[in-house]
C-alpha cells in the first residue's frame, strides 16, 4: 500500500499509528500495561492462560469460550501471572456479571486457581485434561531420553576403544536401518501417537524400540491408558475409579517420573475430575494464544506494547 502511494514504508506506518487507528486518544484515557477489562464480554464459561507477547513477558488472559476466538473473546487482560495482581483488577467487573460465570478452564498453576476462586467464587473449575496428558507425555519422553544419552555414552566409549586398539569402529545397524542413537532420536514424534495413528515406517520403529527398551513400551502404554480414560469415560464417578486404578498402576511400575504425575494428579483429583462433567478443556485458550502469537509474527515482533494491546483488543474484545 505504501508503494502504491509512493511514500515510505515506515513513515506510512507511523501515520497510521498516530493519525488514522486512533490510538493516541485511546492511550491518552487508558494505559493497556496495567490490565484492560471488558465486562460486557463476560459469559457463563471462560477460559484463563497466559501468554508471551513480547521478550519473554508474560500476560495473563480471560477469555469467553462462547465467543469463538472472535470479537468478544477477550474479558481481560493484565500483565504479569501474580494473582495479588490480577484480584483487584478482575474485582473491578461488577460482581453480579462475574456470579454470572458458571465453569472457567485453567491449568496446574495454583495462582489462576486463586484468581478463578477470589474473582469467580460461582465457577466449577476445571483443570484442563491436555495439561493433564502433557505431564504423563513429559515423563514418558524423560525416560526416552535417558536411554538416548545412555546409547551417546556408550557409542563413544565404543569409538574411543576402538582408537586404543587401532580397528575401525561400526555401530550396530537394526533392520529398519537406525542405530541405536537414530532409534531413540526418531521415535520421539511416534510416543505422541496413538499406536493406531503410526504409519508404517513408525510401526516397525516402534516395534524395534520396545522390543530392545521394554521400559519404553511400559511406558507408553501407562500414557495411552490415561489417554483412554479421558476419552472414553462419561461418567464422573466411573472415571474416578479408573483414575485411581491408573495411580495404583504407575505407583507398581516404579517410574519416578510417572510417580510424580500420579501426586499431581492426586493432589488435583477435584478439578479434573470436574472435565467430566462437560468435557470442557483450555483449548479455546491456547487457541487463543496462537492466534496472539500469530499477529504477533506480522508485526515482526512488539516494539509498542501499548499499540500491540490497542489493536488486539480491537480486533478481539
Amino acid at each position: 500500500m505504501a508503494s502504491f502511494y509512493g511514500v515510505k514504508g515506515r513513515k506510512l506506518q507511523r501515520y497510521y499509528r498516530d493519525s488514522l487507528s486512533g490510538f493516541r486518544k485511546w492511550s491518552d484515557e487508558v494505559d493497556g500495561k496495567h490490565g484492560l477489562i471488558f465486562p460486557e464480554n463476560i459469559g457463563p464459561n471462560l477460559s484463563i492462560d497466559e501468554t508471551s507477547l513480547s521478550l519473554g513477558e508474560l500476560y495473563t488472559v480471560v477469555t469467553n469460550k462462547n465467543a469463538w476466538g472472535k470479537k468478544g473473546t477477550i474479558v481481560a487482560i493484565m500483565s504479569g501471572t501474580k494473582s495479588d495482581k490480577l484480584i483487584p483488577v478482575l474485582q473491578q467487573i461488577p460482581s453480579r456479571l462475574r456470579k454470572k460465570v458458571k465453569e472457567i478452564t485453567l491449568d496446574f498453576a495454583g495462582n489462576m486457581g486463586l484468581v478463578a476462586k477470589k474473582c469467580f467464587p460461582n465457577a466449577v473449575q476445571v483443570i484442563d485434561r491436555f495439561h493433564v496428558q502433557q505431564l504423563a507425555s513429559e515423563a514418558l519422553q524423560e525416560i526416552r531420553i535417558k536411554h538416548r544419552w545412555e546409547a551417546i555414552e556408550q557409542d563413544n566409549q565404543a569409538i574411543e576403544e576402538a582408537r586404543n586398539n587401532k580397528t575401525s569402529y561400526q555401530p550396530e545397524v537394526l533392520s529398519n536401518g537406525d542405530t541405536l542413537k537414530q532409534l531413540l532420536a526418531r521415535s520421539r514424534y511416534l510416543l505422541y501417537k496413538s499406536e493406531y495413528k503410526w504409519t508404517l515406517e513408525q510401526k516397525e520403529r516402534a516395534y524395534l524400540l520396545f522390543e530392545k527398551y521394554p521400559e519404553i513400551n511400559k511406558a507408553y502404554k501407562l500414557t495411552q491408558e490415561l489417554v483412554t480414560i479421558f476419552n472414553t469415560t462419561t461418567d464422573k464417578l466411573l472415571a474416578f475409579t479408573k483414575l485411581a486404578l491408573w495411580n495404583d498402576k504407575v505407583e507398581k511400575s516404579g517410574f519416578k517420573s510417572f510417580n510424580t504425575v500420579s501426586r499431581t494428579v492426586i493432589m488435583h483429583y477435584p478439578k479434573i475430575l470436574n472435565y467430566f462433567n462437560n468435557r470442557s478443556t483450555n483449548a479455546s485458550a491456547e487457541s487463543f494464544n496462537a492466534k496472539i502469537k500469530a499477529f504477533r509474527s506480522q508485526f515482526r515482533g512488539v516494539s509498542d506494547i501499548n499499540f500491540f494491546l490497542f489493536r488486539l483488543t480491537k480486533l478481539f474484545a
